[in-house]
């Protein structure tokens, strides 16, 4: 199933923007890789959807929570969280926000095909109490439930059901509607979209909030080319874009009417194995599977010269690290943080140890256009793993392909290089989500099919520990079977990038986020 462009066409030409439109275009090196929010659990999707849709409790500036569609909430029981809804809130087609609204999203995230399950794992249920009051039922009680909640896009029901969308897709191998169209109660609007080239939105004059921002038109821009992203600034075409290259940096600031924003980010950059598979498609030794020794996992983590990929291909806008979380996610333990020395003659004699002291030929999958400088990561990284006999086939791909590759349900990669920010600030996100035994719900992101029933019980154990100094014990606990079992191999935390003209303001938030409700033009 295919929907042509005709219709958002037509919007964009009937636009009512007045002619002294205030107009923000901005340009990222990759796009939004749908419309729908349950499809991707990734940042730039999230992020840009959360301009058109809003959950119940959203992020400020400081990355607090906020009310949003919910006015107030409160524990009626260990269990049972009640949400009072905002009223008078309209969807931006002019139809009323109800509790229905709220009962059916909860319930489409926790379809089969949604990437947005574990968040949502533990509801049990939801239950309209009246038109404006909701009840969320989790199976056990859940400490962090409130910060689960901001990425609960809420979608309209009748929307859904009049363009046969109820049921989530998986991408690439379904095709709806709301694959190409958004509609929701946030501050702006969709009225065109041009996949992997512009997508264009407009003030929502619906919109229940008042606004800090001060513009009418947002034209988000595809270019996939770094010196050409550039140059779209330094001329003019563009007031931000949005990841610089390092090696732009310098140049950028020296120019006159341009700035920089930078900030620390929360997301942690790592390498992951494919532990599942019995035997890998990429290599070349069959009947088994090499990453499945610990000692070939270990090897590879000290041929990694992760200080220099950090300083020198990075050009320091990365800080190394030995956990998968890092400084500002609850759980994080600097003293733990100590990444081993590289040692490629310490990780050649693992190798041998392991049985393949000639090495072996892997495949290794990363995005060209997500992270910074992923795909110069990946390419320094072939040459360090060649020094201890593994020679590495390097496909670097747009994300949109690497993610579909990776992802449930196909989980088709032997060796692969992913970020994570957790979208709840703590670190059980991580566990959950990345490093639990898949079961349909926990494991969700887990595409390399480790699994480790300690850590298992683990997790499930902090998912409900109240008391903190006890739940950041077993916080600390689970960092040290990572280290012991390493399933993935943590890189860095990456700085965050931007450049905009001076006249620009906005909120760079550590998560990587972009809300333009933040935005204005001088």
């Amino acid at each position: 199933m295919r929907f042509p462009l005709t219709v958002l066409a037509l919007l964009a030409t009937l636009s009512t923007a007045p002619a002294n439109a205030v107009t923000f275009r901005w340009a990222n090196d990759g796009d939004v890789n749908a419309m729908d929010p349950v499809t991707r659990q990734e940042t730039v999707q999230l992020s840009f959807l959360a301009n058109i849709y809003e959950p119940l409790v959203r992020r400020n500036r400081d990355l607090g929570l906020d009310p949003a569609l919910a006015i107030s909430w409160e524990q009626t029981s260990p269990t049972v969280w009640r949400f009072h809804l905002r009223q008078g809130v309209k969807f931006q087609d002019g139809s009323p926000f109800t509790a229905d609204d709220v009962v059916f999203t909860l319930k489409r995230f926790q379809k089969p095909n949604s990437s947005m399950r574990a968040p949502m794992s533990p509801v049990k249920d939801v239950v309209k109490i009246d038109d404006f009051t909701v009840d969320f039922e989790t199976t056990i009680p859940d400490p962090i439930f409130l910060q689960e909640q901001t990425n609960l896009l809420i979608m309209s029901k009748a929307w859904c059901e009049a363009h046969n969308t109820v049921e989530p897709v998986v991408i690439g191998k379904d095709d709806t509607y709301a694959l190409h169209y958004a509609m929701g109660t946030g501050p702006f609007s969709q009225v065109s979209r041009e996949p992997d080239r512009k997508t264009v939105l407009e003030k929502n004059p619906l919109w229940w909030d008042k606004p800090e921002h001060n513009i009418d038109r947002v034209e988000f821009n595809v270019i996939s080319s770094a010196p050409t992203r550039v140059a779209a600034l330094l001329s003019g075409e563009v007031d931000m874009i949005y990841s610089v290259p390092p090696q732009d940096i310098a140049r950028i600031k020296q120019t006159e009417g341009l700035k920089l924003w930078q900030t620390p980010e929360l997301r942690t950059i790592f390498l992951a194995f494919n532990l599942s598979r019995d035997e890998l498609p990429s290599s070349d030794i069959k009947g088994k599977n090499p990453l499945r020794d610990v000692r070939v996992r270990e090897a590879v983590a000290l041929a990694i010269d992760e200080p220099t990929i950090a300083t020198r291909v990075m050009l320091g806008l990365g800080h190394p690290t030995a956990e998968m979380w890092g400084p500002g996610v609850n759980g994080y333990n600097a003293a733990l943080d100590v990444r081993a020395k590289p040692d490629p003659a310490k990780a050649k004699q693992l190798m041998a140890d392991a049985g393949y002291p000639n090495g072996f030929k892997l495949g290794l999958d990363c995005p060209n256009d997500r992270y910074v400088m992923d795909e110069q990561i990946c390419t320094a990284i072939v040459p360090m793993l060649a020094r201890i006999g593994i020679k590495i086939d390097l496909n670097a791909q747009t994300k949109t392909k690497f993610f579909t590759k990776i992802n449930y349900p196909n989980y088709d990669s032997d060796f692969y290089m992913l970020g994570w920010t957790p979208a709840t600030y703590d670190a059980h996100n991580v566990l959950y989500t990345l490093l639990g035994t898949r079961n349909g719900k926990r494991g969700e992101v887990n595409d390399g099919g480790y699994s480790n029933p300690v850590l298992d019980d683990l997790i499930d154990k902090i998912g409900v520990e109240t008391d903190v100094p006890k739940r950041a014990a077993m916080l600390h606990q689970s960092i040290e079977i990572l280290e012991k079992d390493m399933p993935t191999i943590p890189l860095h935390q990456q700085v965050i990038v931007w450049a905009s003209k001076t006249n620009v303001e906005l909120a760079q938030p550590a998560d990587n986020f972009f809300p333009f409700r933040f935005v204005r033009m001088q």
